[in-house]
């Protein structure tokens, strides 16, 4: 119901602007759609009405970068709860000298720690074996051998840093931009300024295993964008989107009539007030149409060879010998080896922008064991897919992302006080982890670095917006001009920071 007040004036107006005989409603309309970016010059024209025919208004359909790209595709491989960057990617001979030992107290005066005590708290050393890898000689944790066979692919940076030390709030920022609500994620500004390659399945898809991240569906929400940016929850077994096949009973060819009839009416309203989430609508009735036969076949594995299979690790048994994992033992294993297939599977469909997301890495305890039951699970299938991209020839213009919220300090976690070396360790903000590769990344190389305990960045400090701004450049993307307005602000997934990173950059 509309409570406004009638103006005659402004029907007589609008009326005469969406009459399809004057044809200028429909101009009209390509034209805000086009400024919205919601429209491409090309389907903005192909909108324009038709005999016999709804117009074709898809605001996923390809759109021009700012400059030529060097990647096409993105898969962000999101490690919720944060692993230990002192474990697996950044070796401290001179935190063994010092296990066992406090941090003078001028250090730990205005940390905040998540759980740690600061009295008595103790540096704990790691307990891994670190190897070098590739020609660049890359040192990862023994927990890592296949990531490592992979080495000259991928650039680990050790200097990254951000602002915040728990998780939900890092997890947003890492995938918003900001460690608030509301806020397009990283795959919703990539498929809004560039839309997607796939005509069958959604421009930015989610891929979910373990126990869930803290974060939840804020990981990968639209926020103030239409809605047809936000990402699509796909399960890996059974049926791929919940809810996305039809009632028994229901005829295809009464499905394709219904859906024509809604066409028009949401066609109709959105001539009249031109809200892009009316768009957003049609698009996604469309898309779930098309995807009734699309879907099924992309989980359908039986089409890869056995050789692939085994390369992922899809068939591998839960390992009797990992107990104490936080994710659900039975089935982890297989899932995100599944994913990590999946991821590639989507990407060869066009789809821009894959989030796979594995929980949970959030150590305070049994760091030892539950560290070597994950990493188990992510290694192989991991490095199963940079290799599987590489030889397909898809890795050059496919960015495949390993990363976390923040990492966890050198100290071991006395949560409950006194003098005691824990088994695991807190939340850390001031430095951490995270590798790329593919897409115009310039692998076999380290860059930055932590201090000699693994405690604050130390060389080339950089920020997550630096991240972003760097990844968006790859893509083609100024991160200065992929804005939108909303609420009398241009917002950005760099907010009012970053710079782009050359050093990355093949």
């Amino acid at each position: 119901m509309n409570n406004h007040p009638i103006n005659p004036l402004h029907f007589a107006r609008r009326d005469f602007l969406t009459t399809t005989a004057s044809g200028l409603g429909a101009l009209a309309l390509g034209s805000m759609l086009t400024n919205d970016n919601i429209l491409t010059p090309q389907t903005a024209h192909a909108s324009s009405p038709q005999p016999n025919a709804p117009p074709a208004i898809n605001p996923l359909d390809p759109k021009s970068p700012h400059y030529n790209p060097k990647a096409k595709n993105c898969i962000f491989i999101f490690m919720a709860g944060a692993p230990s960057h002192i474990d697996l990617f950044d070796p401290k001979p001179k935190l063994k000298q010092l296990h066992g030992k406090q941090l003078p107290k001028e250090m730990l005066k205005s940390v905040r720690f998540a759980f740690i005590k600061k009295d008595g708290a103790m540096l704990m050393a790691s307990k891994r074996k670190f190897k070098k890898h590739g020609q660049a000689g890359i040192e990862l944790s023994d927990l890592l051998p296949h990531i490592g066979s992979t080495a000259d692919n991928i650039a680990l940076i050790r200097s990254l840093h951000t602002t915040q030390f728990n998780h939900h709030p890092g997890q947003l920022l890492m995938q918003t931009g900001r460690p608030t609500f509301g806020l397009p994620s990283m795959g919703s500004w990539l498929t809004y300024g560039l839309g997607s390659e796939s005509k069958n399945l959604p421009g930015y898809v989610v891929l979910n295993s373990g126990r869930g991240s803290s974060g939840g569906a804020t990981l990968w929400q639209s926020g103030f964008l239409p809605s047809v940016y936000e990402g699509v929850l796909f399960r890996s077994q059974g049926e791929a989107v919940l809810n996305l096949k039809n009632p028994k009973g229901l005829p295809k060819h009464l499905q394709r009539a219904g859906l024509d009839t809604l066409r028009q009416l949401n066609q109709s309203r959105h001539n009249a007030i031109h809200d892009p989430e009316i768009a957003s609508r049609i698009a996604a009735y469309e898309l779930a149409y098309r995807m009734q036969m699309a879907a099924p076949k992309l989980i359908d594995l039986s089409d890869e060879s056995p050789s692939t299979l085994d390369l992922y690790g899809v068939n591998r048994p839960e390992p009797k010998h990992l107990k104490g994992s936080r994710g659900k033992q039975g089935q982890t294993h297989a899932s995100f080896a599944r994913n990590c297939l999946l991821a590639r599977r989507l990407v060869e469909r066009g789809v821009r922008f894959v989030n796979i997301i594995y929980a949970s890495w959030d150590h305070h305890s049994n760091l030892d064991n539950e560290l070597a039951y994950n990493s188990h699970v992510v290694d192989q299938p991991i490095a199963a897919l940079i290799k599987d991209l590489k030889q397909r020839g898809m890795l050059d213009e496919t960015m495949v992302v390993w990363g976390s919220e923040f990492g966890r300090t050198p100290l071991g976690e006395n949560r409950g006080g006194g003098k005691k070396l824990g088994t695991g360790r807190d939340h850390h903000p001031y430095t951490f982890s995270m590798f790329l590769a593919g897409g115009g990344i310039k692998g076999g190389q380290v860059y930055g670095a932590s201090d000699d305990i693994g405690w604050s960045a130390e060389q080339k400090p950089m920020e997550v917006h630096d991240l972003h701004a760097t990844m968006l450049h790859l893509f083609g993307m100024d991160h200065l001009k992929l804005t939108h307005r909303f609420q009398g602000r241009d917002f950005r997934l760099t907010d009012v920071a970053g710079h782009i990173v050359p050093e990355l950059i093949a």
